[in-house]
């Protein structure tokens, strides 16, 4: 079976505009003053016709509109993507449409749009819920508007998931048992649950490197905020099947899973990459990060990538353990090639409490996930 019968098949479009850069972030997003929606949406429908024709005959699992804002789409723009898309594939019975959205009022005013374009999971960037550290993460939304924002995605949406960013600045570990049990409060089926990782070339990396990001907690401190996620989240009935990700049984983000699983996905738009296999061969695509770039490579050579490697047995090995061992689940040690014999130290880590190996199927305890690096370096 290829990956795409295992892991699934997904389709991530990458909107890369936002109304500002926060501090922190390191994805690929850009600040403009105008946006051509026509000429976007003729690249994103030509790539998709693309895509679509060496794909022919797989099952759609999911569909991911990330950024970026995506909610800053119109929403007619991500229905004509919808619509095409329908053109071309068979849906799973149980397809997931997800579009990452920013709570500001603006956009909570559009999320109605986005169903009626054929969106049914909504991802909210909540990342805080007070005002001061929204201030300090540079976001646009208030606390208030957060709350609303997440309110109305539940009353539109099947399935609605929130982001929070913790072991910021000054957090202490009370604040944050405090505020994570305000987000459960509303009862979300998916939480995604990110310790703040300072990034070179990020606002917050510059404050970092000239001495001027104070507050951040030490080893301990983080740890004792990784201990509290845990407790809190599985008190709630959101566990966590991935090291950042909780979910309700059933509520897992699928279009995730596909990454963690090692299944096949095309990455359109700036900046996206994809893992598409053929005839065996497990090739890693890659686009132009500056927007003007990928429309530029769409209507000139007619793709959007600026490279596609076919990756050697090893490197899809290793990409396998990388994912899979971030979840709960683990990974099936029968997909591995010649890293399979290669392995390290299992019985040490083993013995240590650090893994489980039970016949083919590999996983990571509770004890060895806050460990991971680790634990993935010892084995590889």
């Amino acid at each position: 079976m290829e990956p795409w019968q295992v892991g699934g098949f997904g389709l991530y479009l990458h909107w890369p505009f936002c109304q500002a850069k926060c501090p922190y972030c390191d994805f690929n997003s850009h600040v403009v003053a105008f946006v051509d929606h026509d000429r976007w949406q003729r690249a994103f429908l030509s790539e998709i016709d693309r895509i679509a024709e060496e794909t022919r005959g797989r099952i759609l699992t999911s569909v991911f509109f990330g950024g970026g804002t995506p909610s800053l789409m119109p929403p007619a723009l991500v229905g004509a993507i919808l619509d095409r898309i329908a053109r071309h594939w068979t849906p799973a019975n149980d397809l997931e449409v997800t579009l990452e959205a920013n709570p500001t009022s603006v956009e909570a005013a559009r999320l109605e749009g986005f169903r009626a374009a054929g969106v049914n999971r909504v991802s909210l960037g909540v990342q805080a819920m007070n005002d001061a550290d929204l201030k300090h993460l540079g976001r646009l939304h208030s606390a208030e508007q957060a709350l609303s924002a997440v309110e109305t995605a539940r009353d539109l949406f099947e399935r609605v998931s929130f982001d929070l960013i913790y072991a910021r600045q000054d957090q202490t570990p009370e604040a944050w048992r405090e505020e994570l049990r305000q987000a459960l409060a509303l009862a979300p089926d998916h939480l995604s649950l990110y310790q703040l990782t300072v990034e070179e070339g990020t606002a917050f990396g510059a404050r970092l490197a000239a001495g001027k990001l104070k507050g951040l907690p030490d080893e301990d401190r983080a740890a004792d905020l990784w201990d509290i996620t845990q407790e809190e989240t599985e008190a709630a009935g959101l566990s966590g099947y991935e090291v950042s990700n909780h979910a309700r049984e059933g509520a897992e983000s699928r279009h995730n899973l596909i990454y963690w699983r090692s299944g096949d996905w095309a990455g359109i738009g700036p900046g996206a990459h994809g893992r598409l296999t053929h005839a065996g061969t497990r090739y890693a695509t890659e686009a132009p990060r500056a927007p003007g770039a990928w429309l530029a490579a769409v209507e000139g050579q007619g793709h959007g990538e600026s490279a596609r490697e076919a990756l050697t047995a090893e490197a899809r090995d290793e990409e396998l353990l990388l994912m899979g061992l971030r979840m709960s689940e683990g990974v099936d040690l029968g997909r591995l090639g010649p890293l399979r014999d290669k392995l390290s130290n299992i019985n040490d880590l083993e013995d240590d409490g650090l893994i489980r190996l039970t016949g083919e199927r590999l996983q990571v305890t509770p004890t060895g996930r806050p460990v991971l690096n680790g634990v993935l370096r010892a084995l590889l």
